[in-house]
């Protein structure tokens, strides 16, 4: 093969002389040298070095062609030819890395390996436990429809990958593209998706945390010791915290015919991800059914009652009152796992780890990575819907979704790549209601009754910020939702102007009255534009 730099544009930054060192060599700072005519054997890390090249000086011709005048290809098809041939490479031979052996990284892992993945792949958990489905554990495990251990997804035995599991991720290092473990093993890496998703945000208090009777409800064992807490039949069951999680856990109380009390601090059930204005329809169904709901109210401390056992048996709240409980489940939102990233340089926050449309991770100045990825929970995704801001999202569906679309990304070319545009969705069981939503709620300013009647729990709420529609939730009328799913994605007007079936005689918007701020209860919150919290300040140097 023939190779021929454009010396007057290269610029002496030797990525070429990495890459294939038997071709290109540097004399000096920036004078380069090269073979012109290098032995075929060496053209694919020729190919990889044309890539890489920042300038694209490097031209690459097939020998076997004399009497071609020019030897250069078009820098665009030369370009789309390295890049192709490197993309090959590293589905044949590349290293794969899956932080988080969730239904994300799972997902994703079946993903590579039906589009052609033949590299290593290693999947990477802090948990002991295969991955796993979640929301079952709020649902039937709890009702005794099924057990924990049936909530293990199926799949991980058909994915060929090295699988560590009960090891955390303690570090990344981006330079040398190595993950660290906490048993102090590097994993080095070609690609990396980060699928660490969330963990329940744990009880303030940690001696009361450790009280026996007091649970969260995330990992199969908690659910299962919960559900054993529950058929022994206590007095009563403290829910801290009236997001879905915890509405899904009083339903599943009184299901069993328990008594339960839910603590929520803010103005209704579910207000959090869908306003005030629809948390009170699920306050009335909670009280329908027999909850004792007390809102505008925190739980002060819980204690053994003055027993000195250990066991829960009283909760104090702010208003002064107490209960008498034998369980207690925290149901305080999700904390995303970012920790392990810090100072990796990559944007990670609150809200999650930023990326593009494309799943790529951005760095805290905002500059895409092409070999960190991320998907599901931990992702914070922009959107065209909602001005191009950050989405971040906590649901069964996105996490398949979006690993799905990540994994494809990883090992594609740039013109194959496919963005993630899906409109957010998302759905929950509980007092024989099935609540389902697309869009952000919280992204409101006014709701509005579009279909149904509230009083028979059978309608669509649809949302709207500034006179466009922005969401719509469905209390058991979901086959309605993939219409109004067309209106969102058309930013058509709201209130919506469309005749429906079955419109209620009052259609006046009312305040959606969504929190301020967004809060750990929010399924999907919009946060901002800007991909980092880093602020950074510009230094001016004087040099002497």
């Amino acid at each position: 093969m023939k190779v021929v730099v454009d010396l007057t544009r290269c610029q002496g930054y030797a990525q070429c002389a990495f890459a294939a060192p038997d071709v290109f060599t540097m004399r000096g700072d920036e004078a380069l040298l090269y073979d012109p005519a290098p032995d075929d054997a060496e053209r694919a890390k020729i190919v990889r070095a044309a890539a890489a090249c920042p300038v694209q000086a490097i031209a690459l011709e097939p020998s076997g062609r004399p009497g071609r005048e020019d030897v250069r290809q078009p820098p665009a098809a030369m370009v789309h030819e390295a890049a192709r041939s490197f993309q090959e490479a590293l589905r044949r031979t590349g290293r794969v890395v899956i932080v988080g052996a969730s239904l994300a990284g799972l997902r994703a892992g079946s993903v590579l390996r039906r589009d052609g993945f033949t590299g290593s792949l290693t999947m990477i958990g802090d948990e002991p436990y295969p991955p796993y489905d979640r929301p079952p554990l709020s649902k039937q495990v709890l009702i005794g429809q099924a057990s924990a251990q049936e909530a293990v997804l199926p799949g991980d035995d058909e994915i060929d990958a090295r699988w560590r599991l009960g090891v955390a991720a303690t570090g990344l290092d981006v330079g040398s593209n190595e993950v660290l473990l906490a048993d102090g093993e590097k994993v080095g890496f070609d690609r990396l998706l980060i699928a660490t998703g969330v963990r329940a945000r744990p009880w303030p208090n940690e001696a009361e945390a450790r009280l026996a009777g007091v649970f969260a409800v995330h990992a199969p064992d908690d659910a299962e010791g919960l559900r054993q807490a529950l058929t022994a039949g206590p007095r009563r069951v403290l829910v801290i915290g009236a997001g879905f999680t915890g509405c899904e856990v009083a339903s599943a109380c009184r299901e069993l015919g328990v008594p339960v009390t839910v603590v929520d601090h803010g103005p209704a059930p579910l207000a959090g991800a869908l306003g005030a204005a629809i948390g009170g329809v699920a306050a009335q169904m909670q009280r329908d059914h027999g909850v004792d709901l007390r809102c505008g109210v925190e739980v002060a401390a819980l204690d053994d009652g003055g027993n000195g056992d250990g066991r829960l048996r009283r909760a104090r709240l702010s208003d002064g009152s107490a209960l008498d409980v034998d369980v207690a489940v925290t149901a305080l939102g999700g904390i995303r796992n970012i920790e392990w990233l810090k100072g990796s340089g990559l944007a990670a926050g609150v809200w999650g780890v930023a990326c593009d449309a494309g799943c790529r991770v951005f760095d805290v100045n905002g500059v895409v990575t092409d070999d960190v990825f991320v998907a599901g929970d931990v992702a914070r995704f922009p959107h065209p819907v909602y001005g191009y801001q950050f989405l971040a999202l906590e649901h069964w569906g996105n996490a398949v979704a979006q690993a799905e679309i990540a994994a494809h990304n990883m090992i594609s070319a740039q013109d194959e790549r496919w963005p993630y545009l899906a409109l957010p969705e998302f759905w929950s069981t509980q007092f024989g209601t099935e609540i389902k939503s697309v869009g952000v709620p919280t992204y409101a300013d006014q709701v509005v009754i579009a279909q149904g009647s509230v009083a028979e729990r059978r309608f669509v709420a649809v949302y709207g910020y500034r006179g466009r529609i922005t969401a719509a939730v469905a209390f058991n009328q979901a086959r309605w939702l993939e219409f109004y799913e067309r209106l969102i994605d058309q930013a058509a007007p709201f209130p919506p102007s469309s005749c429906t079936v079955d419109e209620p005689a009052d259609r006046r918007p009312v305040a959606a009255e969504v929190p301020d701020r967004p809060t750990p209860y929010a399924t999907v919150v919009v946060t901002g534009h800007e991909p980092s919290e880093r602020r950074v300040a510009r230094v001016h140097r004087t040099y002497l």
